[in-house]
């Protein structure tokens, strides 16, 4: 692998500064390194440095802001909340840096069609709080929804726990209005959904804000289900509970969610949280499936008995909605538990065949022991889609050195287990140099036209997605506090 080199960002024009700051007003425009600083990060170990920030507040403030960028040729990235964990919102190649936290209103409510139309700052469960008075709900909801945006989840196609039987994002998009890299705003899909001719809802909702910038969001609500049951089976080895998910699946049963934590996660979470997880177990999946009354209670009793069978030490059911919210609060809040052990975390994401999660999680054991970390697992076991957790010091080089070389073994195991590198958190800046491990020349050769038909100078959100290597097969070598790429 060739030595590193940082990558060179030309200095940003004062005039292209001084007309944002006339057209937004300077409230709404960031030039200063202090200020700077606070949008170079995000969820994940990434980091890269805007050049200026600025807050609009309408779709046309969005356009004109585009249209400036193009004037002066500076790259645009858009940012909902930050709370991306593959460097997709960050600014790779320095430029112009919108932030839609001040566009985040919800702007209809038409509960008699289930459909909202938001900003892409709203917040991801305030759409939820909006509606679930008339029994409605949106149905995705990453751990992070309490701060997540919705432009943010389309960008990714953010998934969450209860994704397994409603589908991710993507499923629950009608319509988008666009502005494309040259400010021009345009709007696809319908508010009714499944409009005719090409989905190009479906092509732009995870395209990682590569081929245009969201400013509104049609999204589809869903209504609450008649009856939740919540199980917490408790096992004294992993392999039985990695068989009962399998189990699931081949009896025909898709429950709403079906998570699974390890013992050394459980217990660390247990120690923050006190949900009622068992200290001494290897492993416990927390399911949970909805529907009719009659329907809940029948899938529950057959679930338990699938438990049983793999020899689940124990299967609880969450007596009241106190329970129920308690078991969920250990789940989602998992990321602070681990959060006390070490300064620094690095949340993975890779997909599994469900069969394949026994040898996954030893896999992953024996990585850590190799690199000398803690990595804890809680992920959605119903998807295959894990979600290892490197503890590490950012502070220390080799630390971090170490946690990069964990995290991209473990990305490469699930690939070699006939798995994906990314399920729900995007490839961004993290993972787009693995690509070439799932995609041929061929693949990136068709991706790249539909790029170009929408982004033809890559002038958003560039260096994402797309390996930058010459060949694809060299992997981009990152080092703390300084992205680098390979020379081409």
């Amino acid at each position: 692998m060739s030595t590193p080199r940082a990558v060179a960002v030309a200095p940003m024009d004062a005039v292209l500064i001084r007309e944002l700051k006339s057209l937004l007003g300077p409230a709404n425009v960031l030039s200063q390194k202090e200020d700077l600083m606070l949008y170079e990060f995000d969820g994940s170990v990434e980091k890269a440095r805007p050049e200026v920030v600025v807050f609009p507040h309408t779709t046309e403030d969005v356009s004109r802001i585009v249209k400036l960028a193009a004037k002066y040729q500076v790259p645009v990235v858009g940012r909902g909340a930050g709370t991306g964990l593959s460097g997709g919102a960050l600014a790779r190649s320095g430029g112009v840096m919108i932030v839609f936290a001040r566009m985040n209103r919800i702007l209809e409510l038409d509960l008699e069609n289930r459909r909202a139309v938001v900003q892409p700052g709203a917040v991801n469960l305030d759409i939820t709080r909006a509606v679930e008075h008339a029994g409605l709900y949106f149905a995705p909801d990453p751990s992070s929804q309490k701060s997540c945006t919705i432009g943010g989840n389309v960008a990714e196609n953010s998934g969450g726990p209860h994704t397994l039987a409603y589908g991710l994002t993507t499923n629950h998009i009608a319509a988008l209005e666009l502005v494309l890299p040259d400010g021009e705003i345009m709007r696809i899909g319908s508010h009714h959904g499944d409009a005719p001719g090409y989905d190009l809802c479906g092509l732009f909702v995870g395209s990682e804000g590569t081929l245009a910038l969201v400013t509104e969001i049609t999204v589809k609500l869903s209504r609450k289900a008649e009856a939740v049951k919540t199980l917490l089976a408790i096992f004294d080895a992993v392999s039985g509970a990695s068989h009962t998910v399998v189990e699931i699946t081949a009896r025909g049963i898709t429950p709403a969610a079906c998570e699974m934590l390890d013992g050394w996660t459980l217990r660390v979470v247990e120690d923050y949280i006190h949900a009622g997880f068992p200290r001494d177990s290897a492993a416990v999946l927390l399911i949970e499936v909805e529907g009719l009354r009659e329907a809940a209670e029948s899938q529950a009793a057959a679930i338990a008995e699938i438990c049983n069978a793999n020899r689940a030490r124990e299967v609880r059911s969450a007596r009241d909605e106190g329970e129920r919210d308690l078991l969920w609060k250990g789940r989602r809040n998992a990321f602070g538990a681990l959060g006390r052990l070490a300064p620094s975390n690095y949340v993975l994401d890779g997909v599994i065949p469900r069969s394949k999660l026994t040898e996954a999680l030893d896999n992953i054991q024996a990585t850590g022991k190799k690199f000398g970390f803690d990595i804890g697992n809680m992920f959605h076991a119903g998807d295959g889609n894990l979600h290892p957790i490197v503890l590490y010091d950012e502070r220390d080089t080799e630390q971090f050195k170490r946690a990069i070389a964990a995290a991209e073994e473990i990305i490469r195991m699930c690939i070699a287990l006939g798995g994906s590198l990314t399920g729900e958190h995007g490839v961004g800046m993290e993972k787009n140099e693995l690509m070439p491990l799932l995609f041929t020349d061929a693949d990136f050769d068709l991706m790249r036209r539909i790029h170009d038909a929408f982004n033809p100078d890559s002038s958003l959100n560039p260096g994402k997605i797309f390996p930058l290597s010459k060949g694809c097969g060299e992997i981009r070598v990152r080092r703390s506090g300084q992205v680098s790429e390979s020379p081409r």
